[in-house]
């Protein structure tokens, strides 16, 4: 909609559903930092959404061969991922003795059973059906979960185009079941060495190499700093929903989305 076609009526509070918007924060207790925590915790919801539309921007741009088009959507989702790890030290004002006072409130709700972050590691590769349970309440979200799920990862898009340019992507690699999580491959480590070896030639590969690493970058570090905030809030204590807590959280810093980006360094 353009400044000259917008309706006369139309102001900030309507444009941005401002009513709506403000209205949705409920806390279950009478604790000041419960609204803080709820707050945070709905701002990462939004950049998610905005993250799985660029996501799907890039994804698309990539199948039609447009990779360079596709370097702005990827570039915004690794800003987004700083915005989102640097509130975590918003959140890490709160002392332990703050959130315990309505950390019962929260039942076994839990960020882990977000399932717009499970779609985000779903589209970059991250993929793990498990997490389908916890939206069986929720229809619409287990249904665009598991879209997510059965579809070609960005990943898997990029390697496509690879191949298609004749790099030497292994045919495995190519027909394997994208339902199922990525397992790194050596015949794929040496076809994008090819590329990182040869960076004039294979220049748009190279730049894409570099923003998909960017956002895993990124996402290790959005997991660091939220282990670290856990830690500090609650300690070792179990997470509400039933998870190990910092144990669990831990456990994540070991993934990796395109884990061969990052083995063939060793090999340069």
């Amino acid at each position: 909609m353009t400044e000259n076609t917008a309706p006369s009526t139309i102001t900030y509070a309507s444009y941005l559903a401002l009513d709506d918007l403000l209205a949705a924060q409920h806390p279950l207790s009478d604790q000041h930092d419960e609204m803080l925590f709820v707050i945070i915790h709905q701002t990462k919801e939004l950049w998610l959404k905005q993250i799985l539309h660029e996501v799907a921007l890039a994804q698309s741009l990539v199948r039609a061969g447009d990779l360079v088009p596709a370097y702005k959507s990827l570039a915004r989702v690794s800003r987004i991922q700083t915005v989102m790890t640097l509130s975590w030290d918003i959140l890490a004002t709160m002392t332990p003795a703050d959130y315990l006072r309505f950390r019962g409130s929260l039942g076994s709700s839990s960020g882990f059973q977000s399932d717009q972050f499970r779609r985000f590691e779903s589209a970059l590769g991250l993929k793990d059906d498990r997490f389908l349970r916890f939206h069986e309440d929720r229809p619409e979200a287990h249904a665009a979960l598991k879209a997510v799920l059965d579809a070609p990862s960005l990943y898997d898009d990029a390697l496509a185009q690879l191949a298609r340019a004749g790099l030497p992507v292994p045919a495995e690699a190519l027909s394997r079941d994208v339902s199922k999580p990525y397992e790194p491959s050596e015949g794929v480590e040496a076809a994008w060495l090819e590329v990182y070896r040869d960076t004039e030639r294979w220049w748009p590969f190279y730049q894409l190499a570099e923003k998909l690493v960017d956002l895993d970058d990124a996402l290790l570090t959005w997991r660091h700093k939220h282990v670290v905030t856990v830690e500090r809030i609650i300690g070792r204590r179990r997470g509400t929903g039933g998870t190990d807590g910092v144990g669990y959280l831990t456990e994540t810093l070991q993934r990796r989305c395109f884990p061969e980006l990052w083995s063939l360094r060793t090999k340069l």
